[in-house]
């Protein structure tokens, strides 16, 4: 962050300063991951009222709070603090000289921003998203990180409802906007994909006519994107693409390798994460870094040794004894489930591994969970999953679906994942590749862990 006063901050969101002190670091919510010499954010929750942490958070490094209500720290009060660090956020970035590149999209974001973040570190300062701080905390928080070093802004963005990108490009007016796709991810909020994309459309409005909109060539949503800005355009996708993929290969392990072209030349990338969606996060980023000056050259080589920012997206683990499992159990819709099922199907048709995937309930898919969950039931059988874990009630329709589509695989409906975990501990082997997927709030990455222990170590109290 710029260097500021207490006076200062409160003169630019608007509030009161309670005290003397110069900011100098960042802001955060969680007094277990400080910014030293940084503004702590006191949020008043249903369970939770931050003024009373910011005791600690003045012991873990923070020098004043940004709050409702005065604390026993330097205080700037204000009346919606989640607005002043929205303000705060805007004036930081006016005040640099920093290029801001933000993403949208219903998978993949995540793992697009890592890649870029990446290539940009390359050519100079970088600071990106964490995790996926992507709502109106997080994305003025990613901000309120730069410095005056600082040259690349990268910049998650996600949507609950429209208006929500509009705002977080207020708080941080991108110089180059992607949206990599639209699918069923909040379908539950929004009712259909073409709301989504009305949401996501946001992103590409917000450009200033010096600007370039990143569109995914492939998805027919995102392609009429085009004409809903004033910037310039670069797509990015198969054949025909301004950046265009070539075949994509994959290897034992699901690690994928590609001809990349843009303009007419061409530079090969061999991908060191695994994924059956892994070209299409590189192909985003690669455009998006393209459209700031870098080479392709750079950025073919940038890609391949490119190993994973993020936990729990198709982490490759393998226990002592030669196990393989695929932890992917940070969040899922139905399209990332049948992607990552595509990776696992793929593994053991390379390897001769026998695959077992083990899924869990897909959140905020509305009305439409139980079709929607029975269609991805269907589909690991269609791919030829050996077997079928399911954990938890809500994972039924799962199980149901893979036995109604038939095929030689099986389905194990458990009670949930310590059922889950007893199932896996007696029933895998050395000789398995293991894919463990759902949404975050099922914490499948727990299964995950646990399978990666020594057989003789595993743990029976979760």
């Amino acid at each position: 962050m710029i260097e500021m006063t207490l006076a200062e901050v409160a003169d630019v969101v608007g509030g009161t300063a309670h005290g003397d002190a110069v900011v100098t670091g960042g802001a955060f919510l969680d007094t277990r991951t400080p910014e030293p010499g940084g503004l702590f954010v006191a949020l008043v929750g249903d369970r939770v009222d931050g003024h009373g942490f910011a005791a600690a958070a003045g012991e873990a490094g923070a020098v004043a709070v940004l709050g409702s209500r005065p604390t026993d720290l330097p205080t700037v009060v204000v009346d919606d603090v989640t607005v002043a660090l929205g303000l705060l956020a805007r004036h930081v970035v006016d005040r640099l000289d920093v290029v801001v590149l933000a993403m949208t999209g219903s998978q993949g974001k995540t793992g697009t921003k890592d890649y870029l973040a990446h290539l940009l570190a390359e050519s100079g300062p970088t600071v990106a998203t964490r995790g996926n701080f992507n709502n109106e905390l997080g994305v003025p928080l990613t901000v309120l990180r730069a410095t005056p070093e600082t040259r690349f802004l990268v910049v998650e963005m996600g949507a609950r409802g429209v208006g929500h990108i509009a705002r977080l490009c207020d708080i941080a007016p991108p110089h180059v906007a992607a949206v990599l796709n639209v699918g069923t991810a909040h379908i539950g909020e929004f009712g259909s994909r073409e709301a989504i994309a009305e949401a996501k459309s946001e992103i590409v409005e917000a450009l200033a006519p010096d600007g370039t909109a990143v569109l995914n060539a492939d998805d027919d949503l995102v392609r009429a994107m085009a004409a809903r800005t004033s910037a310039g355009v670069t797509t990015f996708g198969v054949e025909g693409a301004d950046v265009a993929v070539g075949e994509v290969t994959t290897d034992d392990l699901g690690r994928q390798s590609f001809e990349l072209v843009h303009r007419g030349s061409g530079a090969t990338v061999h991908l060191a994460q695994v994924g059956a969606f892994q070209w299409h996060n590189a192909a985003a980023a690669a455009a998006m870094a393209l459209a700031v000056g870098l080479d392709l050259d750079t950025v073919a080589d940038a890609l391949g040794d490119a190993e994973p920012a993020s936990r729990w997206r198709m982490e490759l683990g393998e226990r002592a004894d030669g196990l393989v499992v695929l932890n992917d159990s940070y969040n899922a819709n139905p399209e990332s489930v049948r992607a990552a099922l595509d990776t696992l199907a793929g593994i053991g048709a390379r390897s001769g591994r026998r695959t077992v995937a083990v899924l869990g309930e897909m959140l905020e898919l509305g009305d439409g969970a139980r079709a929607a969950h029975h269609d991805v039931g269907a589909y690991a059988a269609e791919v030829g999953v050996d077997v079928l874990v399911t954990v938890g009630p809500a994972a039924d329709p799962i199980s149901e679906g893979h036995d109604a589509a038939g095929g030689g695989g099986v389905s194990i409906p458990t009670a949930g994942r310590d059922a889950a975990i007893d199932w896996l501990r007696h029933n895998v082997s050395a000789a398995d590749v293991v894919l463990v997927k759902a949404s975050r709030g099922a914490a499948l990455e727990l299964i995950a862990e646990e399978l990666l222990l020594p057989e003789d170590e595993g743990s029976r109290t979760r």
